[in-house]
């Protein structure tokens, strides 16, 4: 099934065995619901995940979410189980963590094509060898549609010190979205795992401002603001209207830009408010603002 990912705002974790939580997601806002086999699921609990995880797909879809599974990696003595109840659940996405380059990618791809699986694919990137392979790995499967950038494993494989602003990994953001819009992937900024919702707000904040158009999140109280901040606000539309008016006018005038509040809007400019505005409509055509 097609998916539009630029519309995938929020990307939920949701420790797999642990039913309370499996129904906070339900009520929750999160646009992608993950079923977490490997962090949050110790493995003495990943059988019961196993068992629970129908369930769970069957409540996220039906609440309107997309659902997606983060298995434990092929290479490990859970990882083909948790793919085998992930495909027999019917995951729309998988989710895998620790890839280490287009190898990986190749063997899921792989091994769901074996099963006659149509789901998708969202590598996680989490090391410094995978994000400078970020565009290898997103290009070796039609199935990968976004990537996903760790926080605390990468900030752990880098050496850094990780801080609440998350200013460590600033630039291992920015050099992930670059690596994911260079081929046309969608790039899923990392979880904040802090509680606090000004230091999420913040975080969001800065994602959208990079070019970010998701994030992920580990508490199911985040992706309502993460939703607010990363669909496109009533001033942002207003803004996207007059750049594009202002341009188009312009150049009906045979003028090559226009003037508009101290900017000099030109053609990428206008590019870019076109794009905001089809984003903002498909939003506002299933009934959010």
């Amino acid at each position: 099934m097609a998916r539009d990912y630029e519309t995938l705002r929020s990307w939920l974790f949701v420790p797999a065995a642990d039913t309370s939580a499996i129904d906070a997601a339900v009520n929750s806002a999160t646009d992608v619901a993950i079923a977490e086999f490997e962090d949050f699921t110790p493995p003495d609990q990943r059988p019961a995940a196993r068992a629970l995880l129908a369930r769970a797909l069957a409540d996220w879809r039906a609440a309107g979410m997309v659902t997606a599974v983060r298995i434990n990696p092929l290479w490990t003595a859970d990882g083909p189980a948790d793919l085998a109840a992930a495909i027999d659940a019917g995951a729309d996405i998988i989710a895998f963590p620790k890839v280490r380059g287009p190898e990986d990618v190749r063997e899921m791809d792989a091994a769901l094509s074996a099963e006659g699986s149509a789901a998708d694919l969202l590598p996680n990137i989490e090391s410094a060898a995978a994000l400078v392979a970020t565009g290898e790995i997103a290009r070796a499967s039609d199935r990968v549609h976004a990537c996903l950038i760790a926080s605390e494993d990468m900030a752990a494989d880098l050496g850094a010190e990780r801080t609440r602003d998350g200013a460590e990994l600033r630039y291992a953001r920015e050099r992930f979205l670059i690596e994911c819009r260079s081929v046309g992937v969608t790039p899923v900024d990392c979880p904040y795992t802090w509680s606090d919702l000004a230091g999420l707000e913040g975080e969001t904040h800065t994602a959208r401002q990079l070019g970010y158009t998701a994030k992920s999140a580990v508490d199911p109280f985040h992706p309502t603001i993460i939703n607010q901040l990363m669909t496109p606000s009533p001033n942002a539309i207003a803004h996207a209207e007059k750049i594009v008016t202002a341009f188009e006018t312009a150049r009906a005038e045979g003028r090559d830009r226009a003037h508009l509040d101290g900017h000099m809007v030109e053609l990428p400019t206008y590019l870019g408010a076109q794009r905001l505005l089809a984003r903002a409509q498909k939003f506002a055509d299933r009934g959010e603002k």
